[in-house]
Order: structure tokens, then sequence, then C-alpha cells
């Protein structure tokens, strides 16, 4: 008896949303018996785990036909196509495409070409593939956005993702229609490089513009809420959505990657340190109950003591809360990678610093809502999540995809309690 093909999924939101996505369009082709790996490239610990995932599936489904895809595979499909567990290696273009799912049938999956891998950098729209309700049963993910036009010294995205591309507003609005019309509550807008939204459209409109005319048009809406921005390319308009709008959701999670002005520069970002505290002081000014959370890299090359203790200050100065934390991995190809490393001890150290930094922000977050009164999203009967995203725990069951009013009695370290 045939198996539907099962999906592991690695690394960021998006790739999750792409996930869904392509199990929607490998059913419909009637993929059977297979697994697909989709891959993260971010550092190289994303890609030794994705090998590690590989190994462990042929493993344990010594039958099944492997399909790998994702960033990991855009940017170095010889090193999956060379592993002998692997079937096929897609690119991330062609993931999206209904013509590649049709060659993983059963009967043509061995006759197609092992590598199906193109040139990301010639793509010039988004998947045209939307999927309506990817998330929990109350909160669905819209991709807006995929692609970098940015190189930062570090990273490897852009080859994996292509350049920056965006789904025009109009395709958006009516999605965020659809979710709404089934039930979601609430919906968050993502992409690679959300803030660079719009800037392929005609007249160039920015990601402020979208969250205005989604909350304009689609007034039933309960909450919008943006994933991981680029403080430095924040508009008018977004801001003005921050102070006006309390629709929008009052977190936003900043691209920061370092607090320190000299592996600001080595990293080629566009901001320095005080670029990022001004943001978060001038938008709580604007929101008060606004939180931030960030990625910040530890151990960048060339990284001393002295410019750590200014990236591990930055986490109180921008008033940080949720933190993503990524010990620095060499990518090859970047030119991070040959700029002067630092001990691999002393970068444990520094991530093991900034997550308890963290970590305590967050504590000190979710003490100071205690007495507090949330509208909470639930996510399941006994869970939901504040505005800021905090999450909420009950002693007796809710009612699932509503959003109930409720003060917070008591905080732990990691959640609140109504």
């Amino acid at each position: 008896m045939a198996n539907a093909p099962v999906f592991s999924n690695h690394g960021c939101r998006l790739n999750a949303y792409e996930t869904e996505a392509m199990k929607e369009l490998a059913t419909q082709a009637g993929v059977t018996d297979a697994i697909v790996i989709n891959t993260c490239a971010v550092t190289a610990e994303a890609v030794r785990k994705a090998k590690q995932d590989i190994r462990k599936q042929r493993r344990t489904n010594p039958d099944a036909k492997i399909i790998v895809t994702g960033c990991a595979a855009q940017t170095e499909p010889a090193t999956f196509s060379n592993m002998g567990e692997v079937d096929v290696v897609i690119g991330n273009t062609e993931k999206m495409n209904p013509a590649t799912w049709a060659q993983m049938a059963p009967d043509l999956i061995g006759k197609t070409e092992p590598v199906q891998v193109d040139d990301i950098m010639s793509v010039t729209e988004t998947a045209g593939h939307l999927i309506d309700g990817f998330g929990t049963r109350s909160r669905a993910y819209v991709q807006v956005q995929n692609g970098c036009d940015h190189r930062c010294t570090f990273c490897i995205i852009p080859y994996g993702r292509g350049n920056s591309r965006s789904v025009p507003a109009g395709v958006v609005v009516d999605q965020i229609k659809r979710l709404v019309d089934r039930g979601f509550q609430e919906v968050v807008l993502t992409g690679v490089d959300l803030t660079s939204w719009g800037a392929d459209l005609p007249a160039a409109p920015k990601l402020g513009d979208l969250v205005m005319r989604i909350l304009k048009l689609v007034p039933d809406l309960p909450r919008l809420r943006i994933s991981s921005i680029d403080s430095i390319e924040v508009d008018d308009n977004l801001m003005q959505a921050i102070a006006t709008e309390p629709r929008l959701m009052p977190h936003l999670h900043l691209s920061l990657q370092a607090g320190d002005d000299m592996i600001l520069k080595r990293m080629k970002r566009r901001h320095l340190r005080d670029d990022a505290i001004r943001f978060t002081e001038e938008a709580t000014k604007l929101r008060p109950d606004m939180t931030f959370g960030a990625d910040i890299i530890a151990g960048f090359p060339t990284e001393t003591d002295e410019m750590f203790s200014n990236s591990l200050a930055l986490v109180k100065d921008c008033n940080l809360t949720w933190l993503h934390v990524f010990p620095y991995s060499a990518r090859q190809g970047t030119p991070a990678a040959r700029m002067p490393a630092v001990n691999g001890k002393i970068i444990k150290d520094r991530a093991a610093q900034l997550r308890a930094a963290g970590d305590a922000q967050v504590s000190k977050h979710l003490a100071a809502q205690i007495g507090q009164t949330h509208a909470i999203l639930i996510e399941n009967p006994r869970m939901g999540r504040t505005p800021q995203f905090a999450e909420v725990h009950f002693d007796s069951d809710q009612p699932e995809s509503r959003i109930v009013t409720a003060q917070i009695q008591a905080a732990t370290d990691t959640y609140l309690a109504a």
C-alpha cells in the first residue's frame, strides 16, 4: 500500500510556510512513498543537521525516495546529490512549481533529472502558489516577499533565495480576506527581507503602505503581525501604523546582528548601534506597550571582548526580550569566512551570555505583566498569546481560536498565568 509523502522542515518560518505549500503540491501530483527534506543554509550547523536528518530518514525508511530541497540544496546541490541516500535534489524555485512534483510521481521519479536546481538570481517573481491557513487554527502566515538584495558578509541566504521580489498588495489583501472568512483571528506577514517589500513593484510602495492597506481593506481582521524587519528600512507609514493602529500587534523582531559599529561595518549592515537604539526608543514612544526581539550573532570574525560587550549591552539599551542568538558559523563563499576567526570556545561562551541576557529580559517583561489585562489569542484550550506574543497558560479550557480578555495572575521565567 502506498504511503503519503513525509516532510521534514528545517530553518525559518518561511521554509515552514513553503513546506506546507509543497505538501499540497505533492498531494495533488500523486506523490507517494517519498520523504522531502526542506533544508536551511543559514549556518554550517544547519547544513550538518540536514545531512544528519537525511541519513536518519534513510535508515528508518530504506525503500522511500528521498527528495532534498531548500536553501542548502540551492547553494550546495552537489553536496546533497553526492550523498548515496539522496534520490533527487530540487532548488528553491523548482520546489514551488507544480510541474516539478508531477515528475515525482511513483512511476516517474527514477526517470527524472536527479538535480533540478536553476539559477535563483534569474527569478524575478514570487511563486504564485499561495496557501490559506498555515499555522495554528487561530493564526495564519502569509508570504509577501522572498529573496534579498543586500549582501551582508556573513550571509549565504541571497544565493539560496535570489534577489528580492514582492507579492502585489492586491494579491495579499485577497488572501487575507479569505483567511478572515475562514475564521483566522491573526495574520503574520512573512518574508526573507520583509522591509524591502514593494521595491520591485510599480511605484515602489513600502511595507508600511501594505500594512495600512491591509488594515483598511480587511476591517474584520482582528490582529495583524509582522515578522522580522530591518529597522533602518522602516518607512513613515509603518511608524504611523505603529502609533495609530491597535490591530497591528506591538511586537517587532529586529534583524540587528550586532551592537558594535565596527562589527556592523564588517558585516556590511546598513545601520549603526545608535540607529537601533533610536528606532526602539521612537517606536516605544509611539506605542508604549511595544516589545522587541532580535537576531544577534555571537563571535563574528575579529570580534574582541570590547566589541562583544557592546552587543551584550545592546540587549538592555534596546530593551530586547526574545532573542535569536546565532553562534557565528563560517559559510564557505561569503566574505566573512575569509576574515580572522574567533576561537570556538569563546564564541560558545559569548552566545551563552547573550542568551542569559535575553532570558533575564524576558523574565523582567513577564513579571511586569502581573495584574495587567490582556486580549489573549487562544491557540489551544489551555494556552494563548498576548499581543506582545507572550505565552499565557490557563487552568481551565478556553474557546480555541478566539480572543479572550483576562488578567494576568502570575508569571514564571518563560510564561504567564491567567
